[in-house]
């Protein structure tokens, strides 16, 4: 009877413990292969996780090797860190480097308005601002989009195009297929069960470009 009233008392533990938000919850994480007409280029990486302020902590991280004849043809490396709160962006940082070439993207909200400090001095007049957060689904809901890489603002039409099967995590599953169209690139986006962001493609000058979630 001692042993059987210390496992019900770790049953309600474990309970409140699952039913509970802690202070900094378990990261989410998204892992792509990344590759150009079928020939793979590299891999991004995004992890969210939760601060002791309830709000969120994204980081991006992408690494792009394009070879011709096993020469270094174009190499990327892009690194972003970016606080959300109320599916709202509070903060951005980012740095991208396309061979000799880095870009520097920092902003910061200042109710009412986004202000970039980099690369120009900007104010985004909005009180809620959103980059291209594949992550999140509410940017389906948006028609402006912040691009964390060059600090443009774009307008955004996004549409539905319908229920599909892709591949992901190594297997065909069911997905809702949508566009985001912007005056300077396509994109086409998968979510499946729960709104997982599945995979994307976009169709870029030198070639189409392919997400596929580990």
């Amino acid at each position: 009877m001692r042993y059987k009233g210390r496992l019900n008392m770790v049953k309600i533990l474990i309970s409140f413990l699952i039913l509970s938000k802690p202070l900094w919850a378990e990261a989410q994480s998204w892992n792509f292969d990344v590759s150009i007409d079928g020939k793979p280029i590299g891999t991004h990486q995004f992890i969210l996780t939760d601060n002791e302020k309830n709000q969120q902590v994204l980081k991006s991280e992408a690494t792009f090797n394009v070879k011709i004849l096993s020469i270094n043809f174009f190499q990327y490396y892009h690194l972003s860190n970016e606080l959300w709160e109320n599916n709202c962006l509070k903060k951005l940082e980012a740095k991208t480097q396309e061979n000799s070439k880095t870009t520097i993207v920092k902003g910061i909200q200042d109710k009412p308005s986004f202000k970039l400090s980099s690369p120009s001095p900007t104010e985004i007049k909005a009180e809620c601002v959103m980059t291209f957060a594949y992550w999140n689904p509410k940017i389906l809901q948006q028609n402006k989009l912040l691009n964390p890489q060059t600090g443009d603002y774009l307008s955004a039409n996004i549409s539905s195009v319908g229920k599909e099967t892709i591949l992901a995590k190594g297997r065909t599953v069911k997905a809702e297929h949508f566009k985001i169209d912007t005056t300077k690139f396509k994109i086409d986006i998968w979510y499946g069960q729960d709104d997982e962001w599945l995979a994307l493609q976009s169709s870029t000058e030198d070639g189409r470009i392919d997400y596929v979630l580990k």
